[in-house]
């Protein structure tokens, strides 16, 4: 579904809510941070300068699903009842998974990814000191619920 729409003069303009009904929506993302051993080492030991790498990248994800519509044009403000940030490290990769909750008009997947996306940068700024080659990859939708579209699952 294309949720871009153009206008007669060709203008870019938000989708109109006004008539959707109501419904409890809820969206996951997830995305990973590829970093060496010797970064992944230093975030779990608390060794980075900065601070606690996780625990700053998990307020900042949930700070960005809160502001998504003042980074993202067309999204619709929304009064989100829960979000959730979480990581799976391993060796050389954080896995970062955000879930987004609310009873609104239209769905949370930017959200989701906004914070996933978001959480991913924080780490990333955080430890770039000591690794510039670390990449964010595979930043996606896995799950989405609510509203007229139904359940979509990765």
């Amino acid at each position: 579904m294309d949720f871009t729409h153009i206008n007669e003069q060709g203008r870019a303009k938000m989708v109109d809510v006004t008539e959707k009904d109501e419904t409890f929506r809820e969206a996951i993302a997830a995305g990973t941070v590829n970093v060496s051993p010797e970064t992944m080492r230093l975030i779990k030991s608390g060794g980075v300068k900065k601070g606690d790498v996780l625990s700053v990248a998990q307020v900042a994800g949930i700070m960005a699903a809160k502001k998504t519509a003042d980074v993202i044009p067309m999204c619709h403000p929304l009064m989100l009842s829960a979000v959730d940030i979480s990581f799976e490290l391993s060796e050389t990769e954080i896995h970062i998974e955000a879930a987004v909750k609310c009873k609104g008009s239209t769905g949370v997947e930017m959200e989701a990814l906004t914070a996933v996306s978001t959480a991913a940068l924080t780490i990333y700024d955080m430890c770039k000191a000591v690794q510039r080659d670390i990449s964010i990859t595979d930043i996606r939708l896995l799950y989405k619920c609510g509203g007229k579209s139904g359940v979509f699952r990765q």
